[in-house]
This record gives structure tokens, sequence and C-alpha cells, in this order.
């Protein structure tokens, strides 16, 4: 038996994952159906992005989606932005999920840190049908908004639930947001109804979010209701519905049919350098594409137990919710992901019985630092797969979290965004894992990797474009009647390309690398890298908590590329650990690139979901003002900018 220290982060499929596996079947089923045949996964995804329309008109009737009629185009125009999928026909997200309702299973399981509730299919469904009435009752129509400021609890998922039946919009903001970015985001849709909860649990504290409801509640003035959640156990303000009063209607599910494009749910973006942009997807195209990546990607399956540690403010929890569309159930988790210990999710996966478990790059590299070993210390034997997203996770990511638990699972990193809710890269079960990689491209997913000349290039980094269409890129952006504002974020560099900001490298083997943003690249004596790579290099060091390296072009030619680095709780920045530092710049990324300067600072600022805010900490150390570059509630702890401030003066 291969000992922890000896697993390498890589992993190669058996025969029985190839047998077992979603893809396998969907290869079968191309060709039991006359519509081709496929030697690997390669040819596969070649003729996928050569014919979209052929490729998701295939996913359509694999998942035998239910429209009120059946498709007869599949692509009306091909043209970004504004392609138009499926004309003409009507669907629902909700009617997605509850085709899946089983007494065999609980449709999810809430867990905070309080304890757990296995929620049953029919629980579900009843108290979806209840606040769909509800809404009905307040004359809520398809396209009104409904909107919630709401932690990762169970009724999040309902209140979702309830207003996709009755073709609501649905937006939300986890309440780790301030106040100011709730209205930001929450307050250009102009909503009808707020879900709220009273509060929650957080790193055993009991958190009241009262007053910050009722602030919320006074800057959004098209309210006409208010439903509270009784997360801590607070009355409801007696112009305010208690969430057991919703509850109180014995009534069927009633869902609307809406057509394909018709406006699901509005994400958003971090904000950092504005009023967030509402980016808006239809219920056809997230229904296909969470079909798609869920099941033939990451492999889900209906007994499986699907965990992803997110925040409802975060896209990763809408994919979550996608596992209810291949009748997965999914666990959500309420709390602090490190309560009492580093190693904390992984006790929340044990003691849910959780198969695949997924969580931010940052998590897992926390967890490697400390050398856990949650495999000795918890009953983790039913954990199949492990993803990761939110950053790239170097290759020693992969090891540790082989080494963590003690044996080979495939380690499933995916790259994608808020802006097309899912991967345009991510995992494949048929195809070998290295360390450090994305094994595939996505299928249906045109994705390629674009030189100075914008042409394609291989084995050399590049910028991440998109070449045709896919049914989950955005409908529109909120308040953007001319399409100005959805142009600019993606179209203006390559017309008709999509452009994503990301830095990659397509390798000779079809794997990629993400180097991370291609705004960000350090560009030092004219060759270029990704920050990626300076962090993989400094994070495996045991001192080194946090960093963000940026790279400054000077007034007089010169060019300054800082490193900033949070030190764990004892660690001093000596020039015995600067030389730690720069040896593993030098050694493990590259030995032009290492900083001009090391600096200690105490904490390195962030999106509110978790990026690191490069290109504007670069401008403020250039000069800018803070509140030129930067929305202070898009950051979550913008009191730190000031330190960086601090060195633009010195």
């Amino acid at each position: 038996m291969t000992g922890a220290d000896e697993l390498t982060g890589s992993w190669t499929p058996g025969q029985a994952d190839i047998d077992n596996a979603n893809l396998t079947r969907f290869t079968a089923w191309l060709g039991e159906t006359g519509r081709g045949e496929f030697a690997d996964y390669q040819e596969l995804w070649e003729e996928s992005v050569r014919d979209v329309a052929w490729f998701w008109e295939a996913v359509w009737h694999f998942f035998a989606v239910r429209s009120t009629t059946t498709p007869e185009t599949v692509l009306a125009s091909a043209e970004m932005p504004g392609a138009q999928w499926f004309p003409g026909l009507s669907v629902n997200y909700a009617s997605e999920v509850f085709r899946h309702e089983t007494t065999d299973r609980p449709a999810l399981v809430a867990v905070g840190e309080d304890g757990s509730t296995d929620w049953s299919w029919e629980r579900l469904r009843e108290e979806t049908a209840s606040f769909a009435h509800h809404l009905r009752t307040l004359g809520v129509k398809p396209g009104d908004r409904v909107v919630g400021y709401l932690p990762n609890v169970a009724e999040a998922v309902v209140a979702f639930l309830g207003a996709a039946a009755v073709g609501a919009t649905w937006a939300v903001c986890n309440q780790d947001v301030a106040v100011p970015g709730v209205v930001a985001r929450l307050g250009q849709l102009e909503p009808v109804v707020l879900v709220a909860s009273d509060g929650s649990l957080y790193n055993g504290k009991r958190v009241d979010r009262s007053a910050e409801l009722a602030e919320i509640r006074s800057q959004l003035p098209t309210l006409t209701a208010t439903v509270l959640v009784p997360r801590i156990g607070l009355p409801a303000p007696d112009d305010v519905t208690p969430w057991a009063e919703v509850l109180n209607h014995d009534v069927p599910l009633q869902i609307t049919a809406v057509r394909f494009g018709h406006p699901l749910w509005v994400l958003f973006s971090s904000g950092t350098t504005g009023t967030p942009k509402g980016i808006v997807h239809g219920h056809g195209g997230v229904v296909l594409e969470h079909l798609k990546y869920l099941s033939l990607h990451l492999d889900l399956k209906p007994e499986d137990r699907f965990f992803w540690q997110s925040s409802t403010s975060w896209m990763m929890w809408n994919l979550l919710l996608g596992g209810l569309l291949v009748g997965s159930t999914i666990v959500l988790y309420d709390g602090s992901p490190t309560h009492g210990s580093t190693d904390h999710l992984w006790q929340v996966a044990a003691d849910a019985g959780v198969t695949v478990f997924g969580a931010g790059a940052g998590y897992w590299l926390s967890c490697a630092k400390e050398e856990l070993r949650p495999g000795r210390d918890y009953a983790l034997d039913g954990v199949r797969a492990v993803g990761s997203t939110g950053s790239p996770l170097p290759a020693s990511g992969y090891r540790w979290i082989q080494q963590g638990l003690g044996r080979s699972v495939p380690v499933v990193s995916c790259s994608g965004g808020t802006d097309v809710v899912t991967a345009f890269i991510g995992g494949c079960p048929l195809v070998p894992i290295r360390a450090g990689e994305l094994n595939v491209l996505c299928l249906g997913a045109a994705v390629e990797a674009w030189g100075e000349g914008g042409t394609p290039v291989r084995d050399e980094a590049g910028e991440l474009v998109v070449t045709k269409p896919m049914p989950s890129m955005p409908v529109f952006f909120w308040n953007d009647p001319d399409g100005e504002k959805y142009r600019g974020a993606y179209f203006d560099k390559y017309p008709g390309v999509w452009c994503h900001g990301d830095w990659l490298t397509i390798t000779d083997r079809n794997s990629v690398v993400v180097h991370g943003r291609s705004d960000a690249t350090l560009n030092r004596m004219g060759v270029r890298m990704g920050s990626a790579e300076i962090y993989n290099a400094v994070e495996g060091l045991a001192e080194v908590q946090d960093c963000l390296v940026v790279g400054c072009e000077l007034d007089d030619g010169g060019y300054w590329m800082p490193l900033f680095v949070t030190l764990t709780d004892g660690a001093d920045l000596d020039d015995a650990l600067r030389d730690r530092i720069v040896a593993a710049i030098r050694t493990g990324a590259s030995p032009r690139h290492v900083p001009d300067d090391v600096i200690a600072v105490p904490g390195i600022p962030r999106t509110m979901t978790g990026k690191r805010l490069e290109i504007p900490i670069k401008r403020i150390l250039l000069g800018a003002k803070a509140s030129t570059v930067l929305t202070p509630s898009a950051v979550d702890r913008p009191e730190l900018l000031d330190v960086f401030a601090g060195y633009a003066r010195t």
C-alpha cells in the first residue's frame, strides 16, 4: 500500500472509474443515437466546439430537459454578444430540480455550528410550494425581483426555488457584505420582496443582523414585503412576515414555464471599481450548463452527497444548488470554515457523509501549511473526489489533498467565473490529472490561448478567449439597455470573441495551466509571468500566511516589483526569512521575477469572494487614491488599503 508521503497529487482513472462515469454513458448514447463515434475525450471536445449547436442539442436530449415544445432550432444566431439559444422553448429551473424527487435520500443537508438537519425532498417541495404561493398572493409575477439577505441556510434554497417557480428573478447577498454593498447590489434591481434571516452563528458567536436589516429595508423603497427567517430566534418586526406564516399553506407546487432566456438570477461582479455590475443568466442556459458540468465533468450521480464550501454571494453557491438538477444531495454549511480548528470543514464533510467535496484553493493551502491529516482523524472513506477553485491551486496543494486523505483521489481544479456561472476549464473522469494542471477544456467551451497577435498559441501563455457562444453566457447586464457595459466587459479587445481576462497555457497534452489575471501579469525585463507562479512558490513557506505581488511601471521608465507578505503568528521578517522567500521564488518560479522588496503587512485585502486586489493595489501604489479605484464595500478589510497608500507616499 502506498504511504501518504508517496502520493504525488496526480491521478489516473482506473477501468472501473471509466466504466462508471456519466461521460462514458453520454459518449455511448451519442453512438447509439447516430450522433457520432468518438475515440477519446479530445475527439469529443473538438466536435463539441466545432459544432456547438450539435453539442447542446445532444445535451438537451440526453438529459431529457422538460419543455412545452420540442426544440426545432438550437442556435438561431451565433453572434457574440447576443447569441440566441433555443428560440420558442419554455422551461423552468425548478421543474428540472423537482423531477428528481425521491424518498430514497434527502434533497439537502443543512449544517451549522449548532448542528445539522436533513431536508427530505418532500419538505423541500412543500416549503418551495408555500413560498411560491406566498409570492403570488403578494402579486409577484414573472420578471419581478425577489432578493435575499441570507447566509447559506436551507431557506435560501427554498426562497430561490420558489422565486424561480413563479418566474421571478432572484438575487442574494451573504450577511458578511456590508450594508452599502448590499444596497449597491440589490437596490439596482428594484426588488419587490426581500427574504432575510435575523442573523447567523459564526465562529461560536451569535451575530444579530436586525439593525443591518432595518437599514437595508429603509434603502430599498420598491419593497412591498419582507419575510424573516429565524436563524437565531429573534422576533419579527410588526411589518415583517415570519417564515412560519409563509409555510401555513398546504398547496401544490405550481411552476410557471418561461422562455429559455428568461432571467433566472442576477449575480454581481466584485464591484471593486464602481457599482457592481448585475450579470443576468437565463433559466435554460443555466440548466444546460450545470447539467453538463456537474454530470459530465464532475461526474455527480444521484447517490452522491455534494458539498462545496461557499457563501451565498459566490457563484459556487449557485453551482452547488445545481447538484439538485442531477438528483444529488447537496450539503450546505453556514458558519466559520475554521470553527474550532482549521480542519473543521473536513469534520463537516465526514459527519454529512460527503462524497464530492470542494472549497477554495486558499482553504486547501491553509490545511497543507499545518500539515493536517484529516483522513486519519475523520471518517472520510466516502470522499471520492475533491474540487478546488477561486485561484490556481499549485501542485503542492494537489499533493497535500491526497496526502491529507491518505489515498489517491482525483483533485479536480476548475476555472471559470461569475460571468458564465460555470467553468471553462475543469475536470474529466476519463483523463489523467497531473498535479498543478487542469486536465481538460470543458465540452462546448471553445477556449483558446491567444498570443500578442490575436492568434492561438500552444505551450506558451496567452489570453483566455472563447470563440463561440455558450448557453450560460449572460443574457444581458442589468441597467445596460444598449449593451455597452456587456460589450466593454468581454468584447472590446477582440470584437466578436469573448476575452475573459485570464492568462493561461494550453499544453501539448491538452491540459491547462492558469497563471492568474492577464491584467496582473508581471512583465520583468520583457518576460511575462503570472502572479500565481509567485504565490505558488511563496505560500509553501510555513511562515507566510498570505501574500500579494504587483509590478509597477514607474514614470522614469523603471519597474518596481514588491512582494507583500502576511506572516503567521510568531514569525518575523528577518534577513533569513527574506532570503528563503527569494530562494523559493528563484527556484520555484523564475530568477528574473525575484521581487525588488519583500514587505510585511498586517493583512492582504481581498474581494468579498476572496480574490486578491492586484490591480487596485497597483494603482494605489502608483499614487491613485483608494476612493477612485475601489469601492470600500467590495473589500473584506478596507482599512488595510491605508497600509498600501502609505507605501505609495514613501
